[in-house]
């Protein structure tokens, strides 16, 4: 395990405690938009996570979901959810997860997704595969969509945005074996690597929400793209996970349901 591994996990085990230890108690709540939010648990799972990477790495940027992070202009970047699956936290919902992940030259070499209250650490290093708990992951085998069992999510702006996914989960729902919605992209992208889920998809993401996960899938043996099949980067408007025995099904079905909309693509396409 290099130096950088040892690390994330042991700053992912450390917040995964501090959300442990403060899950059932009474929590402050704020609210970013209509249905976003955040506790005070978040801020300081975020404080504790760039307190220990900047003493320990201080030449080293920080990207998270709570706030600005650090930016010094340097190589190597610490990509970071404090807590993916927020609602499901403050509600008493056991699905949430630390990720972290760290990028050098815009490559993410390393993700780590701390699933505290199931005492499951999932970790991939570029090259080296994929694991749970020390054990090596490897995607499912499942070949067909209709046998297939997903899970997919819904962006906060769901009622304001005809972009919001209900299209094609109702869709998919109609073509595959069963779909998920638990609230946790970092999980779910885990629970793929793990052969748990055979597939993934959502609109709107951001780079704290996958950057750990899209690492672990491929080191577990799967495949990652956009949902219209075109190359994924931590800015992609959507993003498709799977085994890659039924990628390509996905994609066509996807596809056929409703072709991505102009739209999202315009509004959430960085800059290149």
């Amino acid at each position: 395990m290099s130096e950088y591994l040892k690390f994330a996990v042991s700053i992912a085990r450390e917040a995964g405690d501090l959300l442990l230890e403060n899950f059932h108690k009474e929590h402050v709540i704020d609210y970013k938009g209509t249905i976003d939010i955040v506790t005070d648990v978040d801020h300081r799972s975020e404080e504790l996570l760039i307190t220990r990477i900047s003493a320990a790495y201080p030449d080293h940027d920080v990207v998270t979901e709570e706030s600005d992070g650090k930016q010094r202009g340097g190589r190597a970047r610490w990509i970071l959810d404090p807590i993916d699956g927020t609602t499901n936290y403050a509600q008493g919902f056991p699905f949430f997860c630390v990720s972290v992940a760290f990028e050098v030259d815009g490559e993410i070499s390393i993700g780590v997704i701390n699933s505290p209250v199931l005492r499951e650490i999932f970790v991939g290093e570029k090259g080296k595969g994929a694991f749970v708990n020390d054990e090596r992951m490897t995607v499912s085998s499942t070949g067909e969509l209709a046998k297939s069992f997903l899970a997919t999510g819904f962006p906060y702006d769901i009622a304001r945005d005809p972009c919001n996914n209900i299209n094609y989960f109702s869709g998919m729902a109609l073509q595959s074996l069963a779909i998920r919605r638990a609230g946790s992209a970092a999980l779910d992208l885990a629970y793929v690597a793990a052969g748990r889920f055979d597939g993934f998809w959502e609109l709107k993401l951001h780079p704290w929400d996958t950057a750990a996960g899209w690492l672990i899938v491929r080191e577990a043996g799967g495949v990652v793209t956009q949902i219209s099949g075109d190359e994924y980067f931590l800015e992609s408007p959507t993003i498709l996970a799977s085994n890659g025995r039924i990628h390509d099904q996905m994609i066509d079905a996807l596809g056929a349901i409703d072709p991505l909309d102009s739209r999202l693509v315009a509004e959430h396409a960085p800059v290149r």
